[in-house]
């Protein structure tokens, strides 16, 4: 499934909900430009998805239509098999991973990023001996996830941990950065990207 895809159902759901949402609320929601949402509006409404409709004050309300309906629960389901895959695909790749790194004597490791793929690394890691010292993520509210403390990035060279697993692809080349600059190894630093496997 590809970005288009995603975007598309988050839009299609969005509309769905009846909140009579802005271009400005859906790039907000979807991180994207809101030129970016426009095309895309204009495109899915050329398509046939939603009806555009002028409600008081100026504002532009869209309805779904059944074919928008359709559309959305077709994407609905690919997501959902494309997310399963996905699971399945880092659990694999993550599970061979930390095995070899087991096999190599590593006792302790952090990862970097507190987002999903943290949590699917995390089930993975617990069919071995390695212990999870923190979480290190700048942008994490929570004091703990995973039932381990989150840190600044600025104390991970403090941590001693003896490898590091970034599970934030889309932070990577900061973070990895960071921590080789702070004098960890590049050996002892690996990234699970956004595809799933590790690097």
């Amino acid at each position: 499934m590809d970005t288009q895809d995603i975007r598309t159902l988050k839009i299609l759901e969005e509309i769905e909900n009846g909140q009579a949402p802005s271009q400005r609320d859906l790039a907000g929601k979807l991180d994207v430009s809101l030129g970016l949402v426009n095309s895309f509006i204009k495109r899915l409404t050329q398509k046939g998805y939603f009806k555009v409709t002028t409600i008081p004050r100026n504002r532009v309300k869209y309805i779904l239509t059944p074919k928008g309906a359709a559309e959305k629960a077709r994407l609905t389901y690919e997501f959902i098999q494309y997310s399963f895959t996905f699971y399945k695909r880092v659990r694999e790749n993550t599970g061979k991973f930390f095995k070899e790194l087991e096999a190599r004597g590593v006792k302790t490791a952090a990862f970097c990023g507190a987002g999903e793929l943290a949590e699917i690394a995390y089930v993975s890691l617990q069919e071995t001996s390695i212990s999870l010292v923190c979480i290190i993520d700048d942008q994490c509210s929570k004091s703990r996830v995973l039932g381990v403390p989150v840190r600044p990035l600025g104390q991970a060279e403090s941590l001693g941990c003896e490898h590091y697993l970034i599970t934030a692809p889309e932070s990577a080349s900061k973070i990895r950065g960071f921590l080789e600059d702070a004098g960890i190894a590049a050996d002892k630093i690996s990234l699970v990207n956004s595809s799933g496997r590790i690097v």
